[in-house]
């Protein structure tokens, strides 16, 4: 959910360093499975009460994590012609549909349990 100036820049910036020869679905798909990992690492070991005071100290590289993480989500999307703000949507609703209101409101129960 990039928008499409900035997406331009990120281009650019790929195309600059003839990084589109290394910027498969697959090697794409691998290194925003790491840059995700990264960020969940800012937060491992700390306890819940510890959360609040970790974002303040951390900041910055929780930041740049979730950064790395969009510009490899948006090379992705870009790449196979998806729009990411399309298949959100598309998620969306079939979400509504998996985890109706009266049924997982307050619960974190994934929907093949839900009675």
């Amino acid at each position: 959910m990039i928008e499409n100036e900035l997406l331009a820049k990120l281009l650019v910036f790929r195309s600059e360093r003839e990084w589109e020869q290394f910027h498969t679905p697959k090697n794409l798909s691998a290194a925003l499975c790491v840059e995700a990992a990264e960020l969940l690492e800012q937060f491992q070991w700390a306890k819940d009460s510890e959360l609040t005071e970790l974002v303040e100290s951390e900041r910055e590289a929780i930041e740049h994590e979730i950064a790395d993480v969009a510009i490899l989500l948006s090379y992705l999307c870009h790449d196979l012609k998806i729009s990411l703000s399309d298949v959100v949507r598309r998620k969306l609703e079939l979400n509504r549909g998996k985890y109706p209101v009266e049924k997982a409101r307050g619960t974190a129960t994934k929907y093949d349990r839900f009675e």
